[in-house]
Order: structure tokens, then C-alpha cells, then sequence
């Protein structure tokens, strides 16, 4: 596999900025919402823990033939971070896939920033001849369905660990 290196990625309202270690302290700030481990588990990071985890994925997948995308979303009128969207590229380059994931801090929920950062991140897949994008979603958890389904993703009848797959066209 080409080898896949996170670009900054810019929308209306958001800058996705690459990963850096140096996110971590205002990240775990801003992702220290309890309620936000709901449907996913865990709990909140402390900075020095998130600094380990963020170490971890700056350093790439182990595997050569998976790429670790990883990105804070940055409010860009505010240069607050305020999430992070990621995926899991693998596969030939003729049947690459991604699996994503997403997750906006608390006081920055309900305004359209899970959706617009989701929809770029998958045009950015597209862009690199990715062809299929895969989410785990909890049954319950309307807010994340609802991302999914704005960012073109519809549900499967796969249940992976309890969670609903849903699947779509990288591309946007």
C-alpha cells in the first residue's frame, strides 16, 4: 500500500490539522466530558496519558500495510481544538477501506461539526483512491447515526462488539 501521510484539510468552519503529541493537553481538555465514554467506554484521558496515546498513533501502525490517518478538528475562527476524526486505511490499492471514527468535545456538540469534519475526512479518503468507509456505531447512539448517515453512511445488519457497522463510498 502507497503509503497515506494526513494533510491539513480544510472546511467552512474547521481546519483538520494532522495529529501532533502536542495536541494532547488542550485535547484532553476538551474531550474531559465523561458523558463522551458512554457508548464508546473509558473515561476521559489525563494529558499525560493522551500525550502516550498521541505518541502511539504519531508513530504509525506497526503493520506496512495499514496507515494510521489520525486529525484535531480546530474551530479555524477560534483555533480551539475541539475533536478528532481518524481512520484506518488497509488493504490492495485496488479494495483499499477505511474504518473511522470521530468524536467532538461536549460544549461544541449539536452544531454540525461531527458531520462537516466526517464528510471531509471521507472526500479526503476518496481522494486517495479509497473505496469503501466503515463506521462502528452503538445502536443507541442517535447522534453518531445521525453523522453517519449525513456523511452518506447507512447501516449494515453486521454487529461487530455490539456495535452497528455502517458502511459507504469514500468521496463525500
Amino acid at each position: 500500500m502507497t503509503p497515506l501521510t494526513p494533510d491539513p484539510i480544510r472546511t467552512e468552519r474547521l481546519l483538520l490539522l494532522p495529529l501532533l503529541v502536542e495536541h494532547a493537553e488542550e485535547m484532553a481538555a476538551a474531550l474531559a466530558d465523561p458523558r463522551l465514554h458512554t457508548f464508546i467506554g473509558g473515561s476521559p484521558a489525563d494529558p499525560q496519558a493522551l500525550r502516550a496515546r498521541y505518541e502511539r498513533l504519531v508513530a504509525g501502525s506497526p503493520d506496512p500495510a495499514v496507515a494510521w490517518c489520525n486529525w484535531v478538528i480546530q474551530l479555524a475562527d477560534q483555533e480551539r481544538l475541539v475533536g478528532t476524526v481518524q481512520a484506518t486505511v488497509s488493504g490492495p490499492a485496488d479494495e483499499r477501506l477505511a474504518e473511522i471514527a470521530w468524536v467532538v468535545g461536549t460544549p461544541w456538540q449539536g452544531r454540525g461539526i461531527a458531520t462537516e469534519a466526517t464528510r471531509a475526512l471521507i472526500g479526503w479518503l476518496g481522494q486517495r483512491r479509497v473505496d469503501l468507509v466503515i463506521a462502528h456505531i452503538h445502536p443507541e447512539h442517535r447522534a453518531s447515526a445521525a453523522v453517519a448517515t449525513a456523511a452518506g453512511l447507512a447501516p449494515t445488519d453486521v454487529v461487530h462488539e455490539g456495535e452497528i457497522r455502517w458502511t459507504g463510498p469514500a468521496g463525500g
